[in-house]
């Protein structure tokens, strides 16, 4: 079997500067990972990788069995979803919501001159209801709450029917029932094997749903510890990852960190 992601000693050097040094990451159909890490860690430009968006300085890349720098990318990336600040920032507020769902379909950020089936439209529709946006498909999109916009974001996502789906700290700026809200659908979307495989970018142990499978911690560029969430959300590998004590707990399912 093919794997979904393969990375082989990746690094990404920018003035200077090394962004990721020697990373190898292999991601396996049906898994769900969560990849932590401080502020700096090159959690986005690893994300920027593995969507297609940028090309390792050195190593291999390979995304859905296509090696990066062999690949037309532009084809590539309408088999991945992604949602980022960087998406949201680029859609018209003024949009609906069903459309800013629709026109991911064609690659667009705003809907213009092309046409959709119904069963295009009944997509959308279906997606919306899915992430709890049942009745907001005809608002605006820069009427909603940062909530709703996390949500519609991850419906627009899905709607290529992806076989990749990267979402960038989509609970970034959410209130605490935000929050919670969110990772409930996210635990729900893991659970179930028909959708895609995920990966979760975000800075908070408190923000992993129940059913990611596996994790990758990174400082500096580099992988601090990854494997079965299980065995990689400890203590000892969380102190390291962000250069303080903490102390990792878990209830029901859910992991929980405290400093010393």
């Amino acid at each position: 079997m093919t794997d979904v992601l393969d990375l082989v000693d990746v690094s990404v050097v920018r003035d200077g500067k090394k962004l990721l040094a020697g990373i190898d990451w292999r991601i396996a159909d049906g898994e769900r990972w969560v990849v932590l890490g401080p502020n700096g860690a090159g959690k986005t430009t690893l994300l920027q990788i593995v969507a297609a968006q940028m090309h390792p300085t050195a190593g291999t890349a390979s995304v859905l069995g296509d090696t990066l720098g062999k690949v037309d990318v532009f084809e590539l990336r309408t088999r991945i979803g992604l949602t980022s600040a960087a998406v949201d920032a680029r859609l018209p507020g003024r949009e609906k919501v069903r459309d800013v769902v629709l026109s991911a379909a064609y690659g667009k950020v705003a809907r213009w001159r092309e046409t959709y089936e119904a069963a295009d439209t009944g997509r959308a529709d279906d997606l919306l209801a899915w992430w709890g946006m049942e009745g907001f498909a005809d608002r605006q999109y820069g009427t909603l709450s940062s909530g709703e916009r996390k949500r519609a974001l991850v419906a627009r996502a899905l709607m290529t029917d992806p076989e990749l789906l990267l979402l960038d700290e989509p609970a970034s700026g959410l209130d605490l029932g935000g929050r919670e809200d969110l990772v409930r659908r996210l635990a729900n979307h893991a659970a179930d094997p028909a959708s895609p495989v995920t990966v979760l970018v975000t800075h908070h142990v408190e923000e992993i749903p129940p059913g990611f499978t596996h994790a990758l911690l990174l400082r500096q560029g580099a992988v601090v510890a990854s494997g079965p969430t299980e065995l990689t959300l400890t203590s000892e590998n969380l102190s390291a990852c962000y250069g303080i004590p903490l102390q990792v707990q878990t209830y029901e399912g859910r992991y929980y960190a405290r400093g010393l």
